[in-house]
């Protein structure tokens, strides 16, 4: 399962976490402006904008989880099982495969605004990328600094949601997250009040009180509550290193640690890494289960008119900085 999120300070950011039980050898990608995208039911797009994010390239192929492209809009996929539905080929469509999506919108969508009139056009496909790599389940988080959006292809057709909390997490489908957050507007910051009853001697015993009540489980629902309620009330300095260390502390509220979430014999679903892209400057910043020191690459250091993906294998080992 996962958790996407955006954060704005000076600059915007664009992130989130993978939580799986395995890798698929996932590393930072950045794809230069003319590297030939070659979809399968579409003409090849042979130019568009250059973009970094993670992703698992098979056959030359990269396959993004989450990337931003040079304008400044992310776009991430995150899981949506059961309910995700993709159709087949249809005439008068762009027939564009689900490990086809990111880079079809980041490609040639400079907004949000851009995004959703590509995606009125759009009858998502069934198309697997081979056999060993059938079409995943998921749905989509698309944002610049001024706007969120949610894309959902379901059995009744294409959904778009606005995003106004810039949060997203797997199931269930996205209008009933947002509806869950009524649940919890008694949460704050601030210290409570009594308002049990004037007639008891009730009074707060610890700090952080505001927000009881605020879940605490793995479940993706609780995700998106607790992300949510962090991230809207995240306060941190618009430096670069203030608003990163930031964007993980909120990212980091829903961490999987090994041995809490079992999915078979021997097997956990853990936070495989967490990301943050500044998306105004190109920089893709990670951290990885095994290490939790951030590690940065920059879009704009590689040969952006090049042909050839760039690729940067994950630095997994922890690094651990000694003071004597």
């Amino acid at each position: 399962m996962c958790t996407a999120a955006t954060y704005c300070t000076k600059d915007f950011y664009f992130g989130r976490t993978l939580d799986y039980d395995f890798s698929y050898g996932e590393e930072v990608v950045v794809t230069p402006r003319n590297y030939v995208f070659r979809f399968r039911n579409m003409e090849n797009m042979e130019k568009h904008f250059a973009m970094i994010g993670m992703a698992h390239v098979e056959e030359g192929y990269p396959l993004y989880y989450d990337a931003v492209n040079e304008k400044g809009l992310g776009m991430a996929g995150l899981n949506f099982v059961g309910n995700a539905y993709y159709g087949k080929i249809a005439q008068g469509k762009d027939n564009v495969a689900t490990f086809e999506l990111i880079p079809w919108m980041l490609g040639q969508c400079a907004t949000v605004q851009e995004a959703m009139g590509l995606l009125k056009r759009i009858n998502l496909t069934d198309v697997h990328f081979n056999e060993k790599l059938p079409a995943a389940q998921l749905h989509w988080i698309i944002a610049d600094r001024n706007e969120a959006i949610t894309v959902e292809f379901v059995r009744e057709g294409l959904r778009i949601y606005d995003n106004p909390a810039g949060v997203l997490a797997n199931n269930p489908p996205f209008d009933e997250q947002m509806f869950q957050l009524n649940n919890y507007m008694n949460l704050s910051p601030e210290s409570p009040q009594n308002h049990f009853s004037e007639k008891l001697p009730l009074h707060t015993y610890s700090r952080g009180m505001g927000a009881l009540g605020l879940p605490g489980d793995l479940s993706s629902q609780s995700r998106f509550v607790r992300v949510a309620f962090v991230k809207m009330n995240s306060f941190s300095g618009d430096s670069e290193s203030e608003s990163v260390s930031q964007f993980f502390h909120i990212l980091g509220s829903v961490d999987q640690q090994r041995g809490c979430c079992k999915v078979g014999e021997g097997k956990y679903e853990i936070t495989i890494y967490t990301s943050c892209c500044n998306a105004d400057k190109g920089i893709y910043y990670y951290t990885t289960y095994e290490n939790h020191q951030i590690t940065a690459v920059s879009m704009y250091k590689e040969n952006l008119d090049g042909t050839v993906p760039v690729c940067y294998p994950l630095t997994e080992e922890e690094q651990i900085r000694m003071q004597n």
